[in-house]
């Protein structure tokens, strides 16, 4: 049964847009500064709210030598940001009953060989364990990335020959291109047509983005982008990579303007809610796609004061600051080109940004900035509104605290209260408990609105003369929720 009284979190700031757009001459200083400090050739960002492209800006240019300048059609090539594009093919089969995401890899790609297991407790590698990078296989990105051009018949050889594990599968996050490439190659068995033909079919057209590409030779010539290398002072053009058996951990060529439209999917996702779906993949895959599965680390950056934690998802990182700030970002690198994009699925704003500079670190030069428009600005994350049910509870716990003084008949009672209520704590050690509170904060002069955790949860605060009462209440998972605990906690002015 589905519930037609619930309500998802809100913006409740009216403000909200111009506050960005407020901002948005500090933010293009800050990148402006990070083109001018690192030597890009070129650089471009797009900021995406509401499912557009709310601001973009440009420096430099896409070709050094005639001087052009990027726009948000031009092609650059996203490198890793390619993997959250596969792990959403490999979600959709799933979705379509094609395949199940723990199933052994060798099911798909019997010419998987690895040389040594290192234990012999190991479990069997999943399609999972690829996803989230538990496989067991080594860091690979200097290998990995020339390894794009790599023919299907040499990537099948490579897999036959054997590979060689750094740690047992299933213990540790330990980045891979090889997994992406395998889960390609799992598209292209699962689908019957290469995994190139499977995600522009049921991924990129569904979504618009018509001006995204695998190979070179099929983009428009006049919207590529050069890719250089700062070296003894000079650019460096870098040779462009062709599209083979690894393109599915990085082989992408986009624009701002197209994968803008998969970033508003991705954001789209959140909140969940009761409206119609569109595109290739439901809401709660999206949100699956989201969810930080393999924990990697705690980790201090310059900008911040305290220690962030990231988790892998499907091919996206995840993480939380210590303001409680969840962020979803991938970043993307290979010779000429570096990029991110990063979201903030409670905030409905996502960051783009390409550059034609070998490796360039846009990952963190992203997160710097989008943390500060979120400080300059003042954003708000969406606000849950109050369900019916703990409104309703609220209501009856101020009458029964502040004016029966608990006085209620025991069926009265037992309308509010869960059946485990009063055997925790008596009614006697209730009501003292709460009358030397009373006490303490001297004479009430309000009664402050309540804060919602979820719908079965919440809190508000008894504004006494010296002091508050915070009193939080979680209700029971019953067909009709009752109280089963409240914490009464004074707080000072």
């Amino acid at each position: 049964m589905i519930s037609n009284s619930y309500e998802p979190p809100v913006f409740t700031d009216e403000h909200r847009l111009e506050k960005l757009k407020n901002v948005l001459p500090a933010i293009e200083e800050l990148f402006q500064n990070e083109f001018t400090i690192n030597h890009f050739p070129g650089l471009i960002y797009g900021i995406v709210v509401d499912g557009q492209i709310f601001s973009s800006r440009s420096f430099g240019y896409i070709d050094v030598e005639q001087k052009v300048p990027p726009t948000t059609k031009s092609l650059f090539r996203i490198a890793s940001m390619t993997k959250s594009v596969t792990a959403m093919a490999i979600v959709k089969l799933r979705d379509d009953g094609k395949l199940r995401l723990d199933d052994p890899i060798g099911r798909y790609i019997p010419e998987v060989t690895i040389t040594d297991e290192l234990t012999t407790d190991g479990p069997i590698i999943t399609i999972r364990h690829l996803l989230i990078q538990d496989a067991g296989m080594p860091e690979d990105d200097p290998w990995g990335d020339r390894q794009l051009a790599l023919p299907e018949e040499e990537f099948l050889k490579l897999l036959k020959t054997g590979i060689t594990l750094s740690n047992p599968p299933g213990t540790i996050w330990e980045y891979t291109n090889l997994a992406y490439a395998m889960l390609g190659r799992i598209i292209t068995v699962v689908s019957e047509i290469s995994y190139q033909k499977y995600i522009k079919r049921e991924i990129l057209d569904p979504l618009g983005m018509t001006n995204t590409f695998w190979e070179y030779s099929d983009a428009p010539s006049e919207l590529l982008v050069n890719g250089y290398r700062w070296e003894c002072e000079h650019y460096l053009k870098e040779i462009p990579l062709p599209d083979g058996s690894f393109g599915a951990m990085g082989g992408l060529i986009s624009s701002i303007e197209d994968f803008s439209k998969y970033v508003s999917f991705h954001l789209q996702a959140w909140p969940a809610r009761n409206e119609p779906e569109y595109g290739p993949l439901r809401r709660s895959s999206l949100r699956e796609m989201h969810h930080p599965w393999n924990f990697i680390k705690l980790e201090m950056y310059p900008h911040r004061p305290c220690p962030v934690t990231s988790a892998y998802c499907y091919g996206l990182f995840w993480s939380k600051n210590h303001d409680g700030v969840v962020s979803i970002d991938h970043s993307g690198g290979l010779p000429g080109f570096g990029s991110n994009w990063v979201m903030l699925p409670e905030h409905g704003i996502g960051l783009i940004s390409f550059a034609n500079s070998t490796y360039a670190d846009l990952g963190h030069i992203n997160t710097n900035i989008i943390d500060q428009l979120i400080k300059l600005a003042d954003l708000q994350p969406r606000k849950l509104p109050i369900s019916k049910i703990l409104a309703e509870r609220k209501e009856q716990l101020i009458n029964l605290l502040l004016k029966t003084n608990w006085k209620m008949s025991d069926s009265e009672l037992s309308m509010i209260f869960a059946e485990n209520f009063f055997i925790d704590t008596s009614l006697e050690l209730r009501k003292a408990t709460f009358e030397e509170l009373l006490n303490q904060i001297g004479q009430i002069v309000a009664i402050e609105e309540l804060t919602p955790k979820n719908q079965l949860r919440g809190a508000f605060h008894i504004k006494g003369e010296n002091g508050s009462i915070r009193v939080s209440f979680n209700l029971s998972p019953e067909s009709l929720p009752l109280i089963q605990q409240i914490k009464l906690k004074k707080v000072d002015q």
